[in-house]
C-alpha cells in the first residue's frame, strides 16, 4: 500500500522495531488484546478482563474505573482529549498521540497530580496515519466528512501491526452517540469512515467484537465469551 507522504518505509520500520520492544517489554504483544472503546452500553464480560491485555482507547478507563476492571495495560490517546473527563488515568503503558518532545510529554504528565503512566511512548500524526494506511488503506474520497478513522480503528490497526495474536474489540460503536463515562451525549463523527475501516478490517481472521450490533454492521467476528479465542475456528 501507498506510504504516508510524511513517513519513509524506513521510518516505519523503524517505529515498528522500537514499538515491538516497547511491547515486549510490557509483556503485552503475545498476548491476545481487548480494546475498549468508550461507547455507550460497552459488551463486556469478567473473562475477557482476565485473560486479554486491556489496551483503552482514550478515556475509556473512566468507564473502566467505574466498572473496577484496575489499572490498564496500555492506553492509546489523542493528544487534543480532556483530562477533565478522565483525570486519574493509570495504564502501565501510554502510546499518546503527539507533537512535543518526548520530555515534554513526560513533563506534562508529571504536572497531572492523580495520573499514573508507567511508560511512555510518542506517535506522531504523521506515524498514526502511515500504520493505518499500511493495515486497512486511506479513507477513499468521498466517504464521510473528516475522511479518517477514529482512534479506535487506529487503535486496531496499531495491534494489528505490531503483531498481537488476537484482537477483541469492545465498547466500540457506529451508531449510539456520547460515551460510556458521562451523559453528556456528544454527536459521534466519523461514522462513515468507521464502517468503511472496520468493514475492511473484518477480513482479519484475528480480530473480533462483543457487540452484536457493531458486528451485524461491519462484519466483524462476534465473539461472546474468551474460551473461543483460543478454540479452533
Amino acid at each position: 500500500m501507498t506510504r504516508h507522504h510524511f513517513v519513509t518505509e524506513q521510518r516505519l520500520l523503524e517505529l515498528k522495531r522500537r514499538h515491538t520492544a516497547w511491547l515486549d517489554k510490557l509483556g503485552i504483544r503475545h498476548r491476545p488484546w481487548l480494546i475498549f472503546g468508550s461507547a455507550p452500553n460497552p459488551t463486556i464480560t469478567n473473562d475477557f478482563i482476565e485473560l486479554c491485555a486491556r489496551v483503552d482507547v482514550n478515556n475509556s478507563g473512566r468507564t473502566a474505573e467505574m466498572f473496577g476492571f484496575g489499572r490498564a495495560d496500555l492506553t492509546i490517546r489523542k493528544r487534543r482529549k480532556s483530562w477533565l473527563e478522565h483525570p486519574r488515568l493509570n495504564t502501565r503503558g501510554l502510546v499518546w498521540f503527539h507533537t512535543a518532545p518526548t520530555a515534554i510529554m513526560r513533563l506534562q504528565l508529571l504536572l497531572k497530580p492523580h495520573v499514573r503512566v508507567g511508560t511512555l511512548q510518542k506517535l506522531t500524526k504523521d506515524e498514526r496515519n502511515a500504520i493505518m494506511n499500511e493495515i486497512v488503506g486511506p479513507i477513499p474520497e468521498g466517504i464521510g466528512k473528516i475522511g479518517k478513522a477514529t482512534n479506535g480503528v487506529a487503535a486496531i490497526c496499531y495491534g494489528l501491526f505490531l503483531g498481537a495474536p488476537s484482537i477483541v474489540v469492545s465498547g466500540m460503536s457506529v451508531t449510539k452517540m456520547g460515551h460510556s463515562y458521562n451523559e453528556v451525549g456528544k454527536t459521534r463523527k466519523q461514522i462513515d469512515e468507521d464502517i468503511y475501516a472496520l468493514t475492511k478490517l473484518s477480513a482479519y481472521p484475528n480480530l473480533f467484537t462483543t457487540e452484536a450490533e457493531l458486528s451485524e454492521i461491519t462484519g466483524m467476528t462476534l465473539i461472546q465469551n474468551a474460551t473461543e479465542l483460543s478454540a479452533p475456528r
